[in-house]
């Protein structure tokens, strides 16, 4: 087939982007090498429209081993031990066929991870559906829960935390981002990078298909009515066979075999080998011919760009291959030498005896484009003018019980029930608080986890919303007795050819970059989302933040719940009601205008690390952040959490009592405290100029405040979990 403009265009290529291919070449390429520059050149793997603006995110610190530009970041947490995580997305498969979408996002996320030599400990997830009212979303949510438990839980490995949200923007695009962890020695990390000349090029695992053909470039689009036809780009996942193949790679990592090992993910085998000869400055050559196919008369164009699921790349040592065989025959997985290492700095494909492609890995890696998209600045809204006689209706029970009720702040139990989150025996804190927690084997030490994100704050303000976000994942770390140690981030935004949406990234992205800098939080890993964009419909931006954080004594592990009656309950910050974005503004005043609320890193670091250090020193009995829903909503899930009611103070000062307890102010904690410990505890938030008030007194079964409120916990409760429940029942 000669290759055209048009087939240029067809593969996702713009007309100035074939157009360059043409001169570096200095000729027309066939349609093997098109399928290799449309996928490297795409959205998804070249990240030509963010690079410039990822340069500004802060990668270092003293905890870092490995940032950004590997399969995953890596974090020191002491005695040899580290941490492997990173967060991706899976948005665009999600949305065509849920199950294998969501499944395959975790089967991808997992092998990022153990590829590094880590086994992987814990899995979470942040999903987000469109309306609950779009006919469309109960079906993706059933899907996309049932392929990420089937999926995690068949292949052994807990869900410890997750994030669930309704929102109608992601009406036409849902997004998936899966998150894995995994525990790795310092001494035995693995990289990508190609070492060495004339070593054999090994490929393992599942044989390769015609599933998932660029599903790489369907994810750099927007989708159009021909949805349904992008079916055949959506990869197909075995978790059984994934479970042989961590094995099998985890056992060949034991010695010193391996140089460098990649997960064939995002266009496969095409991804992989460039990326390995790229970062080792080296050429490679490839003999397809080689290739275990399950389907027959499979062109070189198909085996380089098909997507089939559980396979790598590796990158041996001379005289090693027979010993690496014998181990990925045992678990009964397939190993074929494809190629070698050569001093070429290009990749060759051979196939029936024949040079098929020839392309220089430069022209793929770095002359890939590099965009400075043009971007739309955007404004702090104005402070919206609530008018008061608003609240003359309201009864403040009424409102918390509407809260509870609400899509987005229900309980998410009947999704975190379908996922193992037991299973391996070291998970110490189940989905539900403020993080997950899972004890590091054998030892004392534990590796605390959540992820976070706030559409509605960056899509009123990114740069205030992005800041917003890694706030939020700083107090759920703190919020379990976790020192924050590193992030990462997937980044879900629409079509960034447009101004406003590429306004939304670049400032969100400052913000993110102002907090994790301030709070000394760096950014390790992650990935971009864009065009999630249906029928030129986009999603609000919704940059998700997975972060890490680290407990030396699992023992000193806080939780949300309530702990006994007669204690003091505090709260750690100052509220001033901001109402504005607030869920209480939304969905009991439905008014949408106005600013997020507002950032203050000071105050988050000094009241987070102040907490901390309350914690570490036992006085803690209780703490959970405050955060969507505000004061009361928060006093009440630690209610429910823990069994326990609460005798709740009146507000002193001139906030309205609406604003009060459904303001969304940040920076903020509860805290439960002993009454013996009450005054040591405050001697110590002065000391450290922490602002604090006391909230209540725990007591039983109730949650009461005077002339307002005297409700049971067993009835808030059934409000709090029947909504989700009777949505997917009906």
């Amino acid at each position: 087939m000669s290759v055209t403009e048009k087939i240029a265009i067809d593969h996702g290529l713009k007309k100035n982007e074939f157009k360059e291919i043409c001169n570096l070449l200095k000729r027309t390429p066939n349609i093997t090498e098109l399928g290799l520059f449309s996928a490297m050149w795409n959205e998804h793997c070249s990240y030509k429209s963010s690079k410039i603006h990822l340069k500004k995110l802060p990668t270092t610190g003293k905890k870092v081993i490995q940032g950004p530009g590997e399969n995953a970041g890596v974090v020191d947490i002491e005695d040899n031990d580290a941490i492997v995580f990173k967060i991706e997305s899976h948005n665009h498969p999600s949305f065509i066929e849920p199950y294998q979408g969501a499944a395959t996002g975790v089967g991808g996320i997992m092998r990022d991870v153990f590829t590094m030599g880590a086994r992987p400990i814990a899995n979470l997830n942040s999903i987000h559906f469109g309306s609950t009212q779009n006919k469309k979303t109960k079906n993706l949510l059933r899907g996309v829960v049932n392929g990420i438990g089937g999926y995690g839980n068949c292949i052994g490995i807990p869900t410890i935390g997750g994030q669930t949200t309704f929102d109608e923007s992601y009406n036409g695009n849902i997004l998936v981002n899966a998150m894995t962890i995994g525990l790795v020695k310092k001494d035995k990390i693995f990289y990508s990078k190609a070492t060495g000349i004339n070593k054999p090029v090994i490929y393992v695992g599942s044989k390769t298909g015609r599933d998932g053909i660029h599903g790489a470039s369907m994810a750099s689009n927007v989708f159009d009515d021909q949805i349904e036809e992008k079916k055949p780009t959506v990869q197909v996942g075995d978790p059984f066979t994934e479970k042989l193949l961590l094995e099998a790679c985890l056992e060949l990592m034991t010695d010193d075999s391996i140089i460098s090992i990649q997960d064939m993910g995002a266009a496969g085998l095409t991804s992989s080998s460039i990326e390995m000869a790229s970062k080792g400055k080296l050429g490679i050559e490839l003999n397809l011919d080689k290739v275990p196919c399950r389907e027959s008369n499979m062109t070189p164009y198909e085996i380089m760009l098909s997507e089939s699921q559980e396979r790598m790349l590796i990158v041996l040592e001379n005289g090693k291959e027979e010993k690496a065989k014998k181990i990925f025959e045992k678990w009964n997985l397939d190993f074929a030498v494809i190629g070698k290492t050569t001093n070429s700095k290009k990749i060759e494909i051979y196939f029936n005896g024949i040079k098929n492609a020839e392309v220089p890995i430069e022209f793929l890696s770095d002359k890939s484009p590099e965009y400075d998209r043009k971007w739309k600045k955007i404004k702090l809204p104005n402070k919206n003018k609530i008018n008061k006689d608003l609240y003359k209706n309201l009864k403040i029970l009424d409102v918390l019980k509407k809260i509870l009720s609400s899509p987005n702040v229900c309980s998410k139990e009947w999704i975190w029930e379908q996922y193992d989150h037991t299973v391996m025996g070291d998970t110490i804190q189940k989905p539900g608080g403020d993080a997950g927690v899972v004890r590091v084997h054998g030892t004392n030490k534990a590796v605390a986890a959540a992820v976070d994100s706030s559409a509605n704050y960056c899509f009123a303000h990114p740069l205030t919303g992005g800041k917003q976000i890694v706030c939020e994942s700083w107090r759920n770390m703190i919020s379990v007795g976790a020192k924050p140690l590193a992030i990462t981030n997937c980044l879900n935004f629409g079509n960034p050819e447009k101004e406003k949406n590429m306004g939304e990234f670049v400032e969100c992205l400052t913000g993110i970059s102002e907090a994790c800098k301030y709070l000394n939080y760096p950014v390790v890993s992650g990935n971009v989302s864009f065009y999630n964009e249906t029928k030129d419909k986009g999603i609000k931006p919704t940059p998700t933040i997975g972060g890490i954080g680290f407990l030396k004594d699992y023992k000193k592990m806080t939780s949300m719940s309530l702990k006994k009656n007669d204690n003091i309950v505090l709260v750690v910050g100052k509220t001033e009601g901001h109402i504005d974005q607030s869920i209480f503004a939304t969905e009991i005043l439905n008014e949408k205008k106005g600013p997020p609320p507002e950032i203050n890193l000071f105050n988050e670091k000094n009241n987070g690390e102040t907490v901390l250090s309350l914690i570490n020193e036992g006085y803690v009995k209780s703490v959970h952040d405050v955060s969507v829903g505000g004061l009361l909503v928060a006093v009440t899930q630690m209610c429910l959490a823990g069994n326990i009611g609460i005798k709740i103070n009146k507000p002193k000062g001139l906030v309205n009592f609406f604003e009060y307890f459904f303001g969304e102010d940040q920076g903020r904690y509860l805290i439960e405290i002993e009454k013996n410990d009450i005054n040591k505890v405050k001697s110590v938030l002065q000391k450290n100029s922490v602002y604090f008030s006391e909230f209540g007194t725990t007591q039983e079964k109730n949650v009461v405040l005077k002339d307002e409120i005297n409700v049971t916990i067993d009835e808030l409760m059934k409000i709090n979990k029947t909504w989700l429940n009777n949505y997917m029942d009906n």
